[in-house]
């Protein structure tokens, strides 16, 4: 049984940015989904697709490299954890990088950008940061 499945997709996507890997799959979660969505619009990803295989399905991920191999996610870490839930407000959101990075937060309208989540005036829980 895993405890942290956001963690282990953010641990398999590091993983693989580290190896030089083209793609990954993952098993399929709502979450996982709307993080995978989230890192494509931004551009740290290439892209995704759901398969429908098996009982829950699995997520399998196009990575994204430069044209001298170099990954575009250069850093990828989970902020609140099961153990120790990070709650923020609209004005204590954190810029990751000072705005070259995305803190992913899960608000009540969705999981969104901390800059989308600023722009909406809505708080919520911190999932992860990259850059």
């Amino acid at each position: 049984m895993m405890t942290d499945p956001i963690a282990d997709l953010l641990t398999r996507i590091r993983n693989a940015a580290t190896a030089g890997h083209p793609a990954l799959r993952v098993p399929n979660s709502k979450v996982k989904g709307q993080i995978c969505r989230i890192l494509k619009i931004e551009g740290f990803i290439s892209d995704y697709e759901f398969v429908n295989s098996g009982p829950q399905g699995h997520l399998d991920i196009t990575m994204k490299y430069g044209p001298g191999r170099e990954c575009a996610i250069r850093g990828l870490r989970r902020l609140s954890k099961p153990g120790c839930r990070q709650y923020v407000k609209t004005k204590e959101i954190p810029k990751v990088f000072n705005g070259l990075g995305i803190a992913i937060v899960s608000t009540s309208q969705g999981m969104m950008t901390d800059r989308a989540a600023r722009k909406a005036h809505v708080g919520g829980e911190l999932v992860c940061a990259v850059w």
